[in-house]
């Protein structure tokens, strides 16, 4: 009786260990994501992702404790989970460099949500950032899902982190044609674009003197949004404006000489 009475004592205290625990590590974990919520830095989902890990961490602790109390021998519990630890990393090690890239990428934030970026092969607007994967929507509308791990192992290129980019476009004359008027034509065409940003200062310049073209660099400064909208533009432009002006643009063109053999 009196052993019966000690181990239904042992059981009372173990389950006042594990439901108090309980109760402590949710409070715990609840007061540390609390306080990291007030930093504007850090992302909510990965606030949310250690408030979880650090939740079950501390349950496992209480639930050792627990058991130790009712006479449990955990040392070999701990050996067996640490060797069933070590199987299941190993096997899964794959998707556990994919979690940790996920993890980077969340905490380091290179891009967020709405970035258009060049990563892991894909380049296309960020929609949703995984602990596994990260879904882009290309600019055709695919959705492709890309392994965390093939992005921070490689180059990352937000295209539009900043608020402004330049425009750089090369553009060839022929040697015949008046150098001074073509970049006359180039420099209205570029004042007349009202998407220019004229105060961040325009380019045009003779860059090179080609094998069949003398080129120009024409660039200019656009907000972001209008990137696409202003080179499209002032490249249709030029071709147009040149044809009116009279300006040739040079092409790759071969000459082919026949000469027919005597007998």
């Amino acid at each position: 009786m009196d052993m019966i009475f000690e181990y239904a004592v042992n059981i009372i205290y173990a389950l006042l260990i594990f439901f108090i625990g309980k109760w402590v590590a949710k409070e715990l974990t609840g007061f540390i994501a609390k306080m990291m919520h007030k930093n504007p830095k850090l992302d909510d989902m990965l606030i949310n992702f250690f408030e979880d890990i650090l939740y079950y961490l501390l349950l496992v602790v209480v639930i050792l404790t627990a058991l130790e109390q009712v006479g449990v021998e955990t040392t070999s519990f701990l050996a067996v989970l640490g060797a069933a630890g070590l199987a299941v990393g190993l096997a899964l090690k794959d998707s556990l460099s994919n979690f940790a890239s996920g993890v980077m990428l969340i905490f380091f934030k290179p891009f967020k949500v709405g970035d258009v970026v060049t990563a892991g092969g894909v380049t296309g607007k960020v929609t949703e950032i995984h602990l596994f994967n990260t879904e882009f929507t290309t600019p055709d509308n695919q959705k492709i899902l890309v392994p965390n791990s093939g992005i921070t192992g490689g180059n990352i290129v937000n295209i539009n982190a900043h608020e402004k980019r330049r425009v750089d476009l090369v553009v060839g004359i022929g040697y015949d044609d008046d150098i001074k008027k073509a970049k006359e034509v180039l420099t209205s065409i570029i004042n007349a674009n009202e998407k220019v940003l004229l105060d961040d200062g325009i380019t045009v310049a003779v860059s090179e003197l080609g094998d069949s073209s003398v080129n120009f660099v024409v660039r200019a400064w656009v907000n972001t949004p209008d990137y696409w909208d202003v080179k499209f533009n002032l490249t249709e432009t030029i071709k147009t404006t040149f044809d009116a002006e009279g300006i040739s643009i040079p092409y790759p063109q071969t000459d082919v000489h026949v000469y027919k053999e005597k007998k």
